[in-house]
């Protein structure tokens, strides 16, 4: 009688028999993973926090500053463009710490997004003087559409011509974005909690997909309208540094967008292998934070000294100027001229 000797088989996450934690699509809970870490994860886990921490303080002195210094709507234009990096920042540690908040983070760091890349726009025009002295500068120019990220090899695209509702158009193709993502991104989450929204889901019937879809529609449409405008009134803006400001903008974006999602893919299709309490996936979105808030803490530290500047002081307004440009802002006319108005208020 033959006897076969037995050998014992680690569960593991490439060969069978797998283990359970690895085909489980829920991320861990905060204990489990404090519970895992060794020297060298504490100290990453404070450095990162610290890098946070270090983060929200610059951007709160440099917005302090702006504050100050910068009077009119001008002020929080660029307020906003520079706290996308923060709050990247701050959504990801909390994302590192509680993974099972990952949903919840994404959603409240693409509202942000959203809000930069409108914001960054209006900033363009500001720049140039607001609505109407952007119209007296560009308005005898062709606007040049045949540019990235959607349009920049179709050369044969026409040159249209720059006025009021060019203007209002730019800056709806970002509005759009600002108003719809955070509404995908909401929807995404109301089906996540009942079990339909699961990310990396690449099948042809699930959500996933054409949430998915719709997303890089709108969000290739918002950077198209950018690009259009930037290239624009790049050549105007060289003495007020705005190459690098829209090289940080759009690092911002490309790492929070791009990477994220290439980081997600590499993590669904298991080539970001599993290691306990981590599934996959949950690790890719592990990764994906602690990059992100390294990559932010860069990002802010570079913002403020392009934007952290001296800026020419401005009258403010008298109480009745206000009053009365509040009450413009407030008007909305339906009929003949009316509508040009409003298009170059907007």
């Amino acid at each position: 009688m033959e006897v076969t000797e037995g050998v014992t088989m680690t569960p593991n996450v490439t060969n069978p028999p797998y283990n359970p934690i690895c085909r489980s699509k829920q991320a861990p809970y905060s204990y489990e993973i404090l519970q895992e870490l060794d020297v060298t994860g504490m100290l990453l886990f404070a450095m990162l926090t610290f890098m946070t921490l270090v983060t929200l303080v610059v951007f709160l002195e440099e917005a302090h500053y702006m504050y100050n210094k910068i009077s009119g709507n001008k002020k929080s234009i660029i307020i906003w463009v520079n706290a996308a990096a923060p709050i990247i920042a701050i959504t990801s540690c909390v994302g590192m710490w509680i993974p099972r908040s990952t949903m919840f983070t994404d959603f409240t760091s693409s509202v942000f997004l959203a809000v930069l890349i409108h914001k960054f726009q209006l900033m363009l025009v500001t720049e140039c003087g607001g609505n109407r002295e952007f119209l007296k500068k560009f308005g005898g120019q062709k606007l040049q559409l045949n540019t990235g990220p959607l349009c920049c090899c179709c050369v044969c695209f026409p040159r249209k011509n720059i006025h009021s509702r060019t203007l209002f158009i730019l800056k709806l193709g970002t509005f759009q974005f600002a108003l719809l993502r955070p509404i995908l991104m909401f929807l995404a989450v109301v089906l996540w909690t009942n079990g339909t929204y699961t990310s990396g889901d690449s099948r042809a019937e699930s959500a996933t997909m054409y949430i998915n879809l719709m997303v890089a529609v709108i969000t290739l449409t918002a950077l198209w309208a950018v690009g259009i405008m930037f290239n624009l009134v790049k050549h105007i803006l060289l003495d007020k540094n705005i190459i690098p400001k829209f090289a940080c903008y759009q690092f911002i974006v490309i790492l929070s967008q791009l990477q994220t999602s290439v980081i997600h893919i590499l993590g669904t299709l298991n080539v970001i292998p599993c290691v306990p309490p981590l599934s996959g996936s949950a690790r890719a979105s592990y990764m994906n934070q602690q990059l992100l808030i390294m990559e932010m803490f860069l990002t802010t530290v570079l913002c403020r000294m392009l934007y952290r500047r001296r800026y020419p002081e401005r009258p403010a307004l008298t109480e009745e100027e206000d009053t009365k440009d509040n009450l413009q802002n407030s008007t909305l006319c339906l009929n003949g001229k009316g509508i040009d108005e409003v298009l170059q208020k907007v």
